[in-house]
């Protein structure tokens, strides 16, 4: 003689909701996006490494690019560089600084958003020597601006032919991202580092 059946076992508890194929996606500066929340603020600088040409056959020179929201950063080992001479101090935006403005310190990490500034007579570790300005229109994507970022290279023999031989100077390029290009931001900004620091403009 049969049973009638029992009830039936209870579903099971719910699990998470399917997700595409990775998950969430990472937004332009690695900041992951989440519906429910606001992105958080971009910061300028991250990095990896590359190749750079030298200028001349007398000097050396090593890139690392630096890539984020705001703008990227190369810092570039050569033989020398042109800087002018800047009166004035502050603490300004990374994407402010001028054409002879000099810097107390280079910043470091991966990551900067300001850049304290300080009269080129005083000791300081860097100083602004170009700032070029790209054709306007779409972002041309970041191999074009890291290609015009080269610019800096010739630029160092024809403002002071004799420093290229001075091996104590480093170089940052700040330029443009797709984020900033859409802000009106066009700058391809010539930094030279010394190493150690000194007083006075090494131009000429």
């Amino acid at each position: 003689m049969s049973t009638p059946p029992g009830p039936p076992p209870p579903p099971p508890p719910y699990g998470p909701p399917p997700q595409g194929p990775g998950g969430y996606q990472q937004g332009p500066g690695g900041y992951p996006q989440y519906p429910q929340y606001p992105p958080p603020p971009p910061m300028p600088y991250q990095g990896y490494p590359g190749p750079y040409p030298p200028p001349q056959k007398k000097s050396t020179a090593k890139w690392w690019l630096i890539g984020g929201l705001a703008a990227v950063l190369l810092l570039v080992v050569v033989g020398g560089v042109i800087v002018w001479a800047v009166a004035g101090s502050g603490n300004v935006t990374a994407t402010d600084v001028k054409v002879g403005d000099c810097l107390s310190e280079i910043p470091t990490g991966d990551k900067v958003m300001r850049v304290q500034t300080v009269d080129c007579a005083q000791t300081h570790a860097g100083e602004v020597f170009a700032v070029l300005n790209m054709p306007d229109g779409d972002f041309p994507g970041q191999p074009a601006v890291e290609a015009y970022s080269q610019k800096c290279s010739p630029a160092l023999a024809t403002y002071s032919p004799a420093s290229m031989t001075d091996n104590g100077v480093q170089l940052y390029v700040l330029y443009p991202t797709a984020e900033t290009w859409a802000s009106g931001d066009r700058a391809v900004t010539c930094v030279a580092t010394l190493n150690p620091p000194r007083a006075g403009s090494i131009k000429g």
